[in-house]
């Protein structure tokens, strides 16, 4: 499986004052697109996407856990430690899926709340498991789409596919006892395993002509 990044323009910025003066931030936008060929040159239908909103909704959204980051992260997993947003919302609206999300009181929040204050232009980058298969000219995102996160805030949302290609989806990735794990981790996972093996192996065998030996 590959690591698939998407990077959206535009999004609105909404802060709202509260009771006791702070003011809570918040972003909503288009957040990932079907049925048309974006500019990395994949196409994701609208049912493979729909059915990953809806998973994504009941297990993250729904219970509060749907964070994502503030840069390019080069994992399909969420780093808390660098988490800056909670997704509140994401729904079909057409062929795009709507988002919103709310800025978080940790650190890399706080520095998306002042990019928001001094009006910078923020975009936002969904992160995602897939296989891809080629056809019209495109690549088709296949049914077996995992979506990691649905929006990474990022500074530079028209960053260049090189970097994306280079750095985020340059890796095969795969599922590891419930974990996604780096394939070539794995596989020289199974290398050690199997010395280990043939160790025990060779070291069974002494021992039975050691014991043979003294018969």
């Amino acid at each position: 499986m590959k690591l698939i990044s998407e990077q959206i323009e535009g999004v609105e910025y909404i802060t709202e004052e509260q009771d006791n003066g702070d003011k809570s931030y918040k972003i909503k936008g288009v957040f990932m697109q079907s049925e048309v060929k974006n500019r990395n040159g994949r196409v994701y239908p609208f049912e493979v996407l729909d059915k990953e909103v809806k998973r994504y909704n009941k297990e993250y959204i729904n219970e509060k856990r749907a964070f994502g980051e503030l840069g390019h992260p080069d994992g399909p997993t969420v780093n808390l430690e660098r988490a800056s947003h909670m997704i509140t919302a994401l729904y079909p609206k057409g062929k795009n899926f709507i988002g919103e999300a709310k800025i978080l009181k940790t650190p890399m929040g706080e520095i998306v709340k002042n990019l928001m204050d001094e009006g910078a232009k923020l975009g936002v980058s969904s992160r995602g498991m897939g296989s891809l298969e080629q056809k019209n000219g495109a690549n088709y995102v296949k049914d077996d789409f995992y979506l990691a996160t649905a929006a990474d805030i990022v500074a530079d949302p028209s960053a260049p596919n090189a970097f994306v290609e280079g750095i985020m989806e340059g890796k095969e990735w795969v599922w590891d006892n419930g974990a996604l794990i780096e394939e070539e981790l794995v596989r020289m996972k199974k290398r050690i395993n199997e010395k280990v093996r043939k160790k025990h192996a060779n070291q069974d065998a002494l021992e039975f002509a050691r014991f043979l030996k003294l018969l």
